[in-house]
């Protein structure tokens, strides 16, 4: 784990206890494996059908990266933990991969349409992240944030939920938006899908929540098996499940800036030999 990578909101951890938001590192497999990908008209949505210079923060192992750049975007992935982003790298060098943070964005000021986070808006210390979101963000550029929650309106997946947790992000972003002052309107809107499941599958998706990831092997172990029984009575064998989410999405133009101001240096650690092979190149220590 690295002294740079942030903690974000809910960063400061607990004594004794792993940072719940670092915990992703430790599960790059069962995260990329299992987590769904985003609507391609959710995508659409969020950062527009013409192409535009998007920044995409939170990125991951790239499950909205995909889709930005199938819709032809120019699209700049960061995130904060080497192991996730790597895997983005090997797959999409294109998208510009670099190591960096939502509260110190490595991008000129003004340089770009929309700034997107899929799953990750939670993670932010809004304080620091909204006025750096903001002051990279082009005169009528927008913010667009979305998450895949389950939908637990179904009643085996409200089951899975008591098991292992209600969805990661239930809260509307819209106060934090508009009274950062920052930010204009926001508009939602919400996209449903079925991501199909096996018993595997389904482990690996627990496995990579950040409050199984973090728990004790004993402990996680158990509630492995709770959910292994809930697959053999809902599941249908070879076939597997659908496991059904919502994408809720939301978007908001950013406020009149002030005029740009001289910024300060921004150092990045040496990007290593341009071979055109090496996935190093790619990875970028910006904080």
């Amino acid at each position: 784990m690295s002294e740079h990578f942030p903690t974000g909101r809910h960063g400061a951890g607990w004594p004794g206890r792993p940072d719940p938001a670092l915990s992703f590192g430790r599960v790059v497999d069962a995260y990329d494996r299992a987590r769904p990908t985003y609507p391609g008209e959710a995508a659409a949505w969020l950062a527009g059908r013409e192409p535009a210079r998007v920044l995409e923060l939170g990125a991951g192992t790239g499950k909205l990266t995909q889709a930005l750049l199938a819709l032809g975007h120019d699209v700049a992935a960061t995130d904060p933990l080497e192991p996730m982003l790597r895997r983005l790298a090997d797959r999409m060098p294109q998208a510009h991969p670099a190591l960096a943070v939502a509260e110190r964005i490595p991008l000129r000021s003004r340089s770009v349409d929309v700034v997107v986070s899929g799953q990750a808006f939670h993670w932010f210390d809004l304080d620091r992240a909204l006025p750096e979101i903001a002051r990279v963000l082009r005169p009528s550029g927008e913010i667009a944030l979305a998450w895949n929650v389950r939908d637990e309106r179904i009643p085996w997946v409200r089951r899975l939920g008591r098991l292992i947790g209600s969805p990661e992000q239930a809260d509307d972003p819209t106060n934090a938006l508009v009274g950062s002052r920052l930010f204009g309107y926001v508009e939602s809107a919400t996209f449903r899908f079925w991501n199909r499941m096996d018993r595997d599958s389904l482990r690996d998706l627990v496995t990579s929540r950040s409050s199984i990831a973090v728990m004790p092997e004993i402990q996680r172990e158990q509630v492995l098996r709770k959910v292994d029984d809930l697959y053999a009575e809902y599941g249908r064998g070879a076939d597997g499940m659908q496991l059904p989410y919502v994408t809720r999405c939301f978007k908001a133009v950013v406020r009149p800036q002030p005029e740009d101001e001289p910024e300060p240096e921004r150092s990045s650690a040496p990007a290593g030999p341009d071979d055109g092979t090496d996935t190093d190149a790619l990875l970028i220590d910006f904080s």
